[in-house]
Parts: structure tokens; C-alpha cells; sequence
């Protein structure tokens, strides 16, 4: 497993990755979850999705139907 520390021997920020700054206020990148509220993540294979790893909502993208689970 990688390690999370960076050279100078400090933590790599990796939750700057989820956050854009626009103007003056901090905006979430990735969708909330519409059941529980959390961060849900973005997949693109086998099937573009958006998937709550918390209460495991599944949004599908692009689908004709809209299909939820």
C-alpha cells in the first residue's frame, strides 16, 4: 500500500482534490447523496455511475430509464 507522506515527511492534502475555490466561497465538487447526505463518489467504469459508499445509493448517468437503486 502507497504511503500518504510526502518527501519533506509531511501528510499529503488529499482533500483538496474535493473542493474548488470559486470567488470567494468553497464549493464541493462531487454530488451529495439524496438519502443520507454524504459525499458520493464518481465511477466511469463498467458503467458511469455516482454510488454512496454509506448507505449504497446508486445513481446511473446517462441511462434512458434513470434507473435508481
Amino acid at each position: 500500500m502507497p504511503s500518504n507522506k510526502s518527501k519533506e515527511g509531511g501528510v499529503k492534502a488529499v482533500v483538496r482534490l474535493y473542493y474548488e475555490i470559486q470567488g470567494d466561497q468553497v464549493v464541493l465538487k462531487n454530488k451529495k447523496c439524496p438519502r443520507c447526505g454524504s459525499v458520493m463518489a464518481h465511477h466511469m467504469k463498467p458503467v458511469e455511475r455516482w454510488h454512496c459508499g454509506k448507505c449504497n445509493y446508486t445513481e446511473f448517468v446517462g441511462s434512458k430509464t434513470g434507473t435508481k437503486k
